[in-house]
């Protein structure tokens, strides 16, 4: 049963991921997740539903507009190939259960939020203070529990932002936005208190590494900016795909 619905599950985040694709580029801005129709934003011509498959349309049109042939970024059909391929991972680690759904609204908020902070460096409180009213609803279907929900919550937001103000009260510079730290209450809400030490373990070893790469290989040194939120977001998604077992697997080494 497992293994006849992962198929489905991957062409459900296709799907979904196309309309990520529209919350990524919209929300930020403002601007309504319905209306208008997608469009080419060059030439203005409605996308046709025949050009709107997830991939395959991008594929079809070899990354242009039917229309004025301006080019198709790329991100559109690796956020769908993204999106698919965590739905069927996520198929095949929670099976045809009710936690599916939640999980899956989680995972679809992970994404959204890693393009999102990489473009704008910003999380959106519809996402984050969302995330957590989500995440304690459904926590009643996960199996988590309310009250362990709510743990999970208080403790992630209270860490990053516990961590944020000691930053900024020694070295008198912002160092991390609100939206991550609302945005861990979310992951929180949706997997736990274990869950954001585990995220917050993960994607301050990942964050720092990349962050310390990246500055030193464009020449701004240490104090290169990098968005947060992805690294948090990578963090909680290797918690809910793997975490006992990296836990495990980690604490094995220590011996």
């Amino acid at each position: 049963m497992t293994l006849f619905g992962t198929p489905a599950a991957a062409l459900l985040g296709a799907v979904v991921g196309s309309f990520l694709n529209v919350v990524i580029y919209r929300l930020p801005r403002g601007e309504s997740l319905v209306r208008p129709p997608s469009h080419c934003p060059r030439c203005g011509h409605r996308v046709r539903p025949w050009d709107n498959v997830p991939i395959l349309s991008y594929l079809v049109l070899r990354g242009r507009c039917r229309d004025c042939g301006a080019p198709i970024s790329p991100r559109y059909p690796l956020v769908e190939a993204l999106t698919a391929a965590l739905s069927a991972l996520l198929w095949l680690r929670v099976g045809p259960a009710w936690a599916f759904g939640p999980y899956f609204v989680f995972v679809a908020g992970l994404v959204a939020v890693t393009f999102i902070d990489l473009d704008h460096k910003i999380i959106p409180d519809s996402l984050s203070l969302g995330g957590i009213a989500a995440g304690f609803a459904a926590s009643f279907v996960t199996g988590l529990g309310p009250v362990q929900s709510l743990l999970g919550a208080g403790l992630g937001a209270g860490l990053l932002l516990a961590v944020a103000l000691g930053y900024r009260a020694v070295t008198g510079r912002e160092g991390m936005g609100l939206g991550d730290v609302k945005f861990l209450g979310a992951v929180g809400a949706f997997l736990g208190w274990q869950a954001v030490l585990f995220t917050v373990f993960v994607s301050s070893l990942v964050g720092a590494a990349v962050g310390v790469a990246w500055g030193l290989a464009r020449g701004g040194g240490l104090r290169l900016e990098v968005p947060y939120g992805p690294f948090l977001c990578l963090g909680a998604a290797l918690y809910l795909y793997a975490g006992p077992e990296l836990v495990g697997w980690y604490l094995g080494l220590l011996g």
